[in-house]
Order: C-alpha cells, then sequence, then structure tokens
C-alpha cells in the first residue's frame, strides 16, 4: 500500500497504542460524529466548517492593569526615559532581567532596534562580516547593513527551519565577527553547536530571541546563551507593546556600551562618546510592558501546553510534521506554531491547495514567509552601493552573489505552514480538538484538493 493511499481507518490502524489512544480520545474528527453528511464535506466545496462563527482569544493581550499603568504614565507628564531616572523603562528593564536570569537589560524602540544596537555596540561595521539567517524578518538583516556590514546567510535544516551548523561554519571568512541565529517560531536551534563554532573562531554571538520569549534550552533562557540576546515587542508578538525591543546580557560594560549606543551615542554620565542613533523605548511602552508581567508567564504556560497537546495528536501522522525541536530543547516562545507539509502524503496536492481548504474550515493556517531573504532585492542594492564596493573586493561580491543559491532555505519555505500563535495557543482544548479536526478532515478528502 503506497503512502498516498492511506484514509484514516488505515492511518489509524498504524499508529502505536499510546498514540492511537491519544488520539481515539480527542482528535477523531467530530465531523465524522455529526448526523448532517454536510459536516464531511469540505467547507471550501460547500460543506459545513469544523469551525464556525468562534473566536480566538483575543489578542493583543489587555487588562485593567495595563490600562491603569498607561494612565498613569500619562497623568505624570513624564514620557520620556530620560524625564524620569526610575521610570517605568528603567523598572521594566531590572524586571525583565530579572525575569530571564540576566545581569542587565536595555529596552528599545523595537526588536529590530536592538539587534542594529548590539551590531554597533560591537564594533561590527565596515568590512566586517556576520552569519545569520535567510529565514527571518529582514530586520535582522536591516541590523546589519545599517552598520555597513555584510550579511553572510548561511543554510537552514529545513524541517526545524534554523540555521544548519555545519554551513555557518562553511561561511566564515577572516572578516566574520559574530552569527545571529534566529529562533524561528520561538524555538531554539542548535545553540550548541553554534556557540562551539564561535568559540573556535572567536566570534560573538547575538541571539535574534525577537519571538522567544521565556522559551528555554538546557536550564537557560533563549538570549541568555550568547555574547547578547535581542527582543521584540512589537504587537503581535507574546508580549507587546505596539512596538518596542530589549537587549540582555551579563557583560556590564558591553551592556553600557549598548546603552549608550542606543541613546545617540550619549553615555548615562550625559558624555557624548560614540557614534549612536536614538533607539530609545519611550515611558508609555515600558507601562504597557511593565503592566502585564504579571501574567505573562502562566500564557506562556498555555501556550506551550497547547503545542504539546498539538504535537502528540500529529505524532506518527506523515501529512504534517511539527517543528523539528534539538535535544536539549524545554520551552518554547511559540510566536508561530508551524508543522512542514508533505504533499505526498495529501494526493501530491499543492500546498496552496491545503491552504485554502483549512482556511475555509475556520483554521488560520499561512505559509508564513514566502521566501528567504536571499532572494529579496536588497541583495543587488547593497552590491551596487560605493560603500560596499569600496569596502570589500570585486571577488569578494562575486562569491557573495554566487552563495545566495540556497535551496534547502527554499525547501523549507515552500513546505512550511503555520499558526499565529500569540492569541491562537491562548485557546481552550476544544479549540486545538477544532485544529486536528480540521486537519484530519482535509486529508479524509485529499482526493478534492486537486480541484480548488
Amino acid at each position: 500500500m503506497g503512502t498516498n493511499d492511506l484514509n484514516r481507518r488505515k492511518f489509524m490502524g498504524k499508529l502505536g497504542a499510546g498514540s492511537l489512544a491519544m488520539l481515539t480520545a480527542t482528535a477523531m474528527p467530530s465531523h465524522g460524529k455529526h448526523s448532517n453528511g454536510n459536516i464531511d464535506k469540505l467547507a471550501v466545496l460547500g460543506g459545513e466548517p469544523i469551525r464556525k462563527n468562534k473566536a480566538w482569544p483575543q489578542w493583543p493581550y489587555v487588562d485593567e492593569k495595563m490600562v491603569e499603568s498607561i494612565v498613569k504614565t500619562t497623568r505624570s507628564g513624564k514620557w520620556s526615559r530620560i524625564d524620569i531616572a526610575n521610570g517605568s523603562v528603567a523598572t521594566f528593564e531590572k524586571e525583565y532581567a530579572k525575569l530571564l536570569g540576566a545581569n542587565y537589560c536595555v529596552g528599545t524602540g523595537s526588536g529590530t532596534q536592538a539587534l542594529s544596537t548590539c551590531v554597533e555596540a560591537l564594533g561590527i561595521g565596515p568590512g566586517d562580516e556576520v552569519v545569520t539567517s535567510p529565514y527571518t524578518d529582514m530586520g535582522t538583516v536591516s541590523a546589519i547593513i545599517t552598520s555597513r556590514a555584510l550579511p553572510v546567510l548561511a543554510e537552514l535544516d529545513p524541517d526545524s527551519y534554523q540555521l544548519d551548523p555545519y554551513d555557518v561554519e562553511k561561511k566564515i571568512t577572516p572578516n566574520t565577527k559574530a552569527i545571529i541565529p534566529v529562533y524561528i517560531g520561538g524555538v531554539p536551534c542548535d545553540i550548541d553547536r553554534i556557540m562551539a563554532i564561535a568559540k573556535k573562531h572567536n566570534l560573538k554571538v547575538i541571539e535574534d530571541s525577537c519571538q522567544a520569549h521565556l522559551a528555554s534550552y538546557k536550564g537557560r533562557k533563549l538570549g541568555t546563551i550568547g555574547d547578547l540576546g535581542c527582543f521584540s515587542f512589537q504587537g503581535s508578538k507574546q508580549i507587546a507593546c505596539g512596538e518596542g525591543g530589549a537587549i540582555i546580557g551579563n557583560d556590564q560594560a558591553l551592556m553600557e556600551q549598548c546603552y549608550t549606543v542606543q541613546n545617540h551615542g550619549t553615555a548615562r554620565n550625559g558624555k557624548h562618546v560614540t557614534i549612536g542613533p536614538k533607539y530609545r523605548m519611550n515611558e508609555f511602552e515600558g507601562s504597557i510592558l511593565l503592566g502585564q508581567l504579571d501574567t505573562v508567564q502562566e500564557r506562556f504556560r498555555i501556550r506551550n501546553e497547547n503545542a504539546d497537546y498539538l504535537n502528540a495528536k500529529l505524532k506518527d501522522f506523515p501529512g504534517l510534521v511539527p517543528q523539528k525541536r534539538y535535544e536539549g530543547t524545554e520551552s518554547a516562545g511559540l510566536y508561530i506554531y508551524a508543522l512542514t507539509y508533505h504533499k505526498e502524503h495529501f494526493g501530491n496536492a499543492d500546498r496552496s491547495k491545503f491552504l485554502k481548504a483549512i482556511q475555509a474550515e475556520g483554521i488560520g493556517f499561512s505559509g508564513y514567509i514566502a521566501n528567504g531573504l536571499h532572494r529579496e532585492p536588497w541583495v543587488d542594492h547593497i552590491l551596487g552601493l560605493r560603500s560596499y564596493k569600496q569596502m570589500y573586493t570585486a571577488n569578494r561580491l562575486k562569491q557573495y552573489k554566487e552563495d545566495m543559491n540556497l535551496p534547502k532555505c527554499d525547501l523549507a519555505c515552500s513546505r512550511m505552514v503555520s499558526l499565529w500563535a500569540s492569541g491562537t495557543l491562548l485557546g481552550t482544548k476544544q479549540d486545538m480538538d477544532n485544529i486536528i479536526d480540521a486537519i484530519m478532515k482535509v486529508y479524509d478528502n485529499r482526493d478534492k484538493l486537486h480541484s480548488l
């Protein structure tokens, strides 16, 4: 029997006892329990959707303590962090550092600003190179090119969507100064190997933890493993204030340099000492963040419980495989809940057909990032700039362009499906069962997908 011939009954028969018990307990499609035959028909073809007129948990999270906090700041008239020494930003910095087990924290206006501050604070600039991931928000690359360094993109493990350490090491040159691993979905990468490579080549590590709030790896929070860790509090993130970011670290001198850079080059003593933009977090952002810190760990717990629940339900199901996790991963930030779509188990239907079908069932899966950053116009733009032509040899820039062939990243982009998790994974177990039911309903009707 070929894999494409699996139906629901045969699939159930192939599961181990533990997985079978779990699936039969709650994951058997609810659409099969209704007397109305229309429930078995794909909603996109006129059937009844699995989830109809049901709202997901509201995001961003808001409660009265947050409202009171922002009102207090508004009434104070102290709206910039430099207006008040122990205001909401300074207090948030102390509390966030404590929450993550770091010694120091510096707030910024965004996650991109946090990353950019770190690059500049480490003295990385023209002629230098930084190895990072092609599968990330443009903010990661922007932080490097803002300092006129060269962002060198390494390949991915297509099942984890994270940097492949083997290719990272291949991309290191005498001009490499740092590695920026990106925790896509808030899930740890193979950070032990990244750190070993950095130590071997005397490189700095800036953790792009913008999606990885509170996630832990081998007893440590992400963001505390490298030299510096960066976070985003943009409105869609798991801890949100509209925009906003933070840097954490344990090296006091380095963290003071980060403060100085993001304070337009002005140190805490008021001396203007270096190059830097104004990336300061304001008191409104600090107050919204501070007002929700008491409750973030409970939401983090719920997201991880629900992700574990979904992962257990999908264990041994070959059509959608949860994001690979490396040994040592204890928890994830879960900005998105990501899976790899294997079309051979859905009648070879293109991913777009699957997405169209499952979205009609009321489940908001999407493809997440359409393509890696190696396929975006910024590459040719910087290669045409006079500054880059002056800083890097013609041979280096030619090789750089040739290295923008990253087939494993392309594969990851073409196969990943994801749910935005900040709000969705705060749902009930019934909500999670709706997700599984919808997946299995589409699977049961996979022979109809080609008609969409």
